[in-house]
């Protein structure tokens, strides 16, 4: 469970000369071996804002980067807008070779938590076939672990990285006294974002009112409120065209649209996350016949606190919501017996 596969990708950042003017703080040597690679420019991401630290020219395969930093941060090394490797930026020499970082007390930490979840992957994966796996004790033994390097990490970048891992699914009562325990966690971007989703999460649930948003694209103004209503239910996909399983859930919905469309349902889908360029290829590829909102991006993922995708959302005709992250035979069930009378 390296960290490095645990963290996301940035998008392409601009190429820029090596950073001048340096605060005052601690001196950080970073050489990252990058043999694969033609770019002239890698770069030092801020795991938690995005925002650019550093940048450093590319020679003979090695971006070599010197600064300070004025405490220890997570951070993620950047090349043609991928992930090249994910390491505590921290004072002293850094290494990072084939994505993986060896320097400082804070990556040893995390090496040693890494090889402790390792243990409990094959623990697990060695039983004999004839023990069922236990999801709930494997998680117990993962939770067990966190904990443990999370006390004596609480007030670094190890304990905001292993706070995130359990975070999001935490309830939003949870993650409110696990912030209110630990006041330090509060000002981390990702988590005080995370915090506001779940908070827009609640309010966007079954048995809520659906929240109406507008996306501009080429000129118009595409509402939600476009298409609620008019006596029927709606099916809203919150999809992208990049998104692998939001790809393989339009063959539900189709199947879906084609049984209770004559009933009574419409479907919309909102294109989030996404370059319409991209959107509009995905939906003609995949044959997509109904209605979209594109370009909505971060818009109506905000306001519905949707933190992954596919997300689908069912609104019925007087504009409540009815169901959510309802997938696959779940949803099938739900249409069932929404329109058993119909």
């Amino acid at each position: 469970m390296k960290l490095k596969f645990l963290l996301g990708s940035t998008a392409v950042m601009m190429l820029a000369s090596c950073s001048s003017n340096k605060t005052e703080g601690l001196a950080y040597t970073v050489k990252a071996e990058l043999p694969e690679t033609q770019a002239e420019m890698a770069y030092i991401i801020n795991y938690d804002t995005s925002d650019k630290m550093d940048s450093a020219a590319i020679v003979n395969g090695v971006a070599t980067f010197n600064g300070t930093v004025e405490a220890p941060v997570l951070v993620r090394l950047i090349v043609e807008g991928k992930r090249a490797g994910s390491f505590i930026l921290q004072d002293g020499e850094i290494s990072v070779v084939n994505r993986h970082a060896e320097g400082g007390d804070l990556n040893l930490v995390m090496d040693e938590l890494d090889a402790n979840l390792a243990d409990v992957d094959s623990a697990f994966s060695s039983l004999p076939d004839s023990i069922p796996f236990d999801r709930n004790a494997y998680k117990a033994a993962q939770k067990g672990i966190y904990d443990k390097y999370f006390a004596a990490n609480a007030d670094n970048p190890v304990g905001y990285y292993i706070f995130l891992q359990q975070a999001y699914d935490m309830s939003l009562d949870e993650l409110n006294a696990a912030i209110e325990q630990n006041p330090d966690l509060g000002q981390y971007t990702r988590i005080a974002k995370l915090q506001s989703g779940k908070v827009a999460k609640a309010e966007t649930s079954e048995g809520k009112p659906y929240k109406d948003f507008e996306v501009v694209y080429n000129d118009s103004v595409y509402r939600l409120s476009d298409y609620v209503g008019n006596g029927k239910y709606l099916l809203v996909d919150f999809w992208a065209s990049w998104c692998g399983p939001c790809i393989r859930e339009t063959k539900v919905i189709k199947e879906v649209l084609e049984e209770y469309g004559p009933k009574g349902l419409n479907v919309l889908g909102v294109a989030v996350w996404d370059e319409p360029e991209n959107t509009l290829t995905g939906i003609e590829q995949h044959q997509l016949p109904w209605p979209q909102i594109i370009n909505s991006q971060n818009i109506a993922t905000d306001l519905y606190g949707i933190p992954s995708i596919p997300c689908l959302i069912v609104i019925d005709p007087d504009g409540n919501i009815v169901a959510r992250d309802r997938r696959g035979d779940d949803l099938k069930a739900f249409m069932a017996e929404t329109f058993s009378d119909k």
